[in-house]
């Protein structure tokens, strides 16, 4: 494993150890309603005025991902908009993959891609659709360029192709084969496509300008040999299509009304056209452009991304450490904040870095409203209650303050409890405001129980805090302490004899730089060594035992966690930080 491998980003900790320095807590983030309606962002403002015109009956729109790795939060964008559009509209939205470079490409990525496209809440018109269902029209339209003298077949290698392009500021120089007659081109395209040449020994190019000052109209590539077997055609071809050559066509085909695609392919326009202008279409879609969704401490190439897979520095593409909806999904995100931080940051042509604690923002303001609560405790100190006689009394709690409807859960109270480590200090010089929770010789609230009252601490030989021995304030629970009686604050709790042993993933942020891969940045020195603590046994209430994969809790206290969806099982309940109560990035930057 590279130095930069699983040990960089990962650090266990005994369950024991002081754990504060990595959670958060404090208060909740709401977010009100707006009062006013949202003014239209400029797609759907083309739109409404398209419809106006009459220039269609129906909105047709598609969301066409490549099938060569898993969809980050950029896509999640791309998927709100292109569905939302078609929603708002009353249309359709199709979900077609991209399937043009067979090399790169895996029936895995398929499933994953239409997965997360249900999950986010959408769903396509009619069938999942394929550039690979089209080639043979590809192939047809292909000829019918040839025949127009619209292209050629060239047997320029990639070295000479690139220095015949030209650059930025000069313009290219005809290939040697640019004339070749519209025979001899048939001819050769027909060789290619029977499999004669080998990969690289020639290309099927439009016949454009190779003056021209967008350099994508430098008679680009339509076909390119590849001499490998596809996920949905098998071994039927072993030449394929350019996205360019593809994209447009497969919109007309389908009927697509506004394709919208990322700024990155607005230079790109002007050959989506020529194709569409100079092929025998069913129907002229049109493209719009708007700006990607770029998110600081994130890294969302599909090159860095295979990467950080590849070598071993994340658990693979749906680790909830990336940015990849699955890993999202994974680390208990919901699908609706996803969509609230779509719909926050808007749809603009401007490009921006939108801050992650946006994103953070929105799944709090989600996860506050749905969670049910919970109690557990991740660093485990003892408390022995010594006027408790009883073996059990179950106290309540609500599933969720602000749902009554929810009713409520049974908490066993024993005379033996968990609390924090650092829920206590025999400190007691630390006033009231600097720590509400428990000191020696003082009271503290449990939790939807009694108030307490901390009579010993108990040590081993080094001088460390083992066990406390405690008295309860009888007639306290949900009532007002006796005169007298003055608790600190309110602390968590768990019976340590009737609980629920899980191991606690402390998730965070993958990198701690802001912009990981800016300019020469190795993105790799940016990993951030406590994205993942492990607490191989904390101990949570025992409702927790039917808690299901991807289901939220508040951890009183500690934060919103799930159910780990990939190792954990009944006999080792393994949590999931999604994220903490505040954000505790705000203070390291």
């Amino acid at each position: 494993m590279s130095a930069h491998g699983k040990t960089a980003i990962i650090r266990r900790l005994p369950a024991r150890e002081n754990l504060r320095a990595t959670q958060f807590t404090g208060y909740r983030i709401t977010m009100s309603e707006p009062t006013v309606a949202k003014p239209q962002h400029f797609l759907a403002q083309i739109i409404s005025q398209d419809l106006a015109e009459k220039k269609h009956t129906k909105v047709i729109t598609r969301f066409p991902p490549e099938p060569n790795g898993y969809l980050h939060i950029g896509h999640a964008k791309s998927i709100c908009l292109n569905f939302g559009l078609a929603e708002e509209f009353g249309g359709e939205c199709n979900l077609r993959f991209d399937d043009t470079n067979p090399g790169k490409e895996d029936q895995e990525y398929v499933d994953a891609i239409a997965e997360d496209v249900r999950w986010l809440g959408f769903q396509w018109s009619g069938d999942i659709r394929y550039a690979s269902s089209y080639f043979d029209t590809f192939y047809e339209w292909a000829l019918h360029l040839i025949r127009a003298g619209k292209a050629y077949v060239c047997e320029l290698s990639p070295e000479q192709a690139r220095e015949y392009r030209g650059t930025l500021k000069e313009p290219g120089k005809d290939s040697p084969f640019r004339d070749r007659s519209v025979e001899e081109n048939l001819a050769e395209f027909e060789k290619m496509r029977a499999g004669e040449y080998d990969e690289g020994a020639c290309v099927l190019r439009a016949k454009i300008d190779m003056a021209a000052p967008n350099i994508n109209l430098r008679d680009p590539i339509l076909y390119r040999i590849r001499k490998l077997a596809h996920h949905q055609t098998g071994d039927k071809w072993c030449i394929y299509p350019t996205y360019d050559f593809a994209h447009g066509q497969e919109d007309a085909i389908e009927g697509i009304t506004h394709s919208i695609c990322t700024l990155e392919f607005a230079d790109h326009r002007p050959l989506y056209e020529w194709f569409i202008d100079n092929l025998p279409v069913p129907h002229k879609p049109r493209q719009y452009e708007f700006a990607r969704l770029e998110l600081n401490y994130t890294v969302t190439s599909k090159r860095k991304l295979k990467q950080l897979v590849d070598e071993g520095h994340v658990d693979g593409w749906n680790d909830p450490r990336m940015p990849t909806i699955s890993g999202m999904r994974r680390r208990g995100y919901p699908a609706s904040a996803l969509r609230k931080f779509c719909d926050l940051i808007g749809v603009t042509k401007a490009a921006s870095t939108v801050d992650v604690g946006m994103l953070e923002f929105a799944v709090r303001d989600e996860l506050n409203d749905m969670a049910p609560r919970a109690m557990c405790v991740l660093n485990p100190l003892k408390v022995v209650i010594t006027n408790f006689n009883g073996a059990v009394e179950n106290m309540t709690q609500p599933v969720h303050p602000n749902k009554p409807e929810l009713g409520e859960r049974s908490l066993p109270f024993t005379r033996e409890i968990f609390i924090e480590r650092d829920d206590f200090t025999e400190d007691t010089s630390l006033s009231r405001k600097k720590f509400k929770r428990l000191v020696l010789g003082e009271w503290v609230r449990l939790r939807g129980a009694y108030i307490i009252k901390a009579e010993e601490a108990i040590k081993d030989e080094a001088g460390n805090t083992v066990e406390l021995r405690a008295s309860l304030v009888p007639d306290t629970v949900g009532a007002n302490p006796p005169e007298g009686v003055n608790p600190r604050g309110v602390i968590h709790w768990v019976s340590a004899t009737e609980n629920l042993p899980i191991e606690v993933r402390l998730y965070d942020r993958l990198f701690n730089d802001e912009a990981p891969d800016a300019g020469d940045k190795n993105f790799l020195d940016a990993l951030n060594p406590d994205s993942l603590v492990i607490i191989e046994r904390a101990y949570a209430e025992i409702s927790l035992a039917d808690a299901k994969p991807e289901q939220a809790y508040q951890f009183e206290r500690e934060g919103y966690f799930c159910v780990d969806s990939k190792y954990s099982s009944a006999e080792k309940p393994v949590f999931n930080r999604t994220i903490g109560l505040k954000d505790n990035w705000a203070n390291k930057v």
